[in-house]
């Protein structure tokens, strides 16, 4: 068996740069062709936040590994620190806001392997 078929680094081509922070794409139906999720890290500057936006086809759980952040869910907000996990269930608007002083990390991951994203602000997602 191949081992990139099964084992993978954070890499440089498979990040996804934007003006609020990055996406590092591990797992995924484009980096790992027979994958049934999605499967990366998200980095979200100081004070910045990501565009309100849902996924029509995926659940999403966030997991904080370092900073703080807000995460609009819906009509209501929650505060995660290292340790949180969330649960974003599939089409429910949501957003994150780094509150800390540091970048916040997370892991992410998607319940589809071809994770969609719809922008509901007009700014690109990833």
């Amino acid at each position: 068996m191949d081992k990139n078929v099964v084992i993978r680094q954070v890499q440089e081509e498979n990040t996804d740069r934007l003006g609020w922070g990055s996406l590092s794409w591990l797992v995924g139906a484009t980096q790992m062709p027979g994958a049934e999720q999605t499967f990366g890290i998200v980095t979200i500057y100081p004070g910045k936040r990501n565009p309100l936006h849902l996924h029509p086809n995926c659940e999403e759980l966030l997991y904080v590994i370092s900073g703080e952040c807000e995460h609009k869910l819906g009509d209501e907000f929650f505060s995660l620190t290292p340790g949180s996990v969330i649960r974003i269930p599939r089409g429910i608007p949501h957003w994150a806001r780094c509150t800390s002083t540091e970048p916040l990390v997370a892991v992410v991951s998607f319940s589809s392997a071809d994770r969609q994203a719809e922008s509901l602000e007009g700014e690109e997602i990833a």
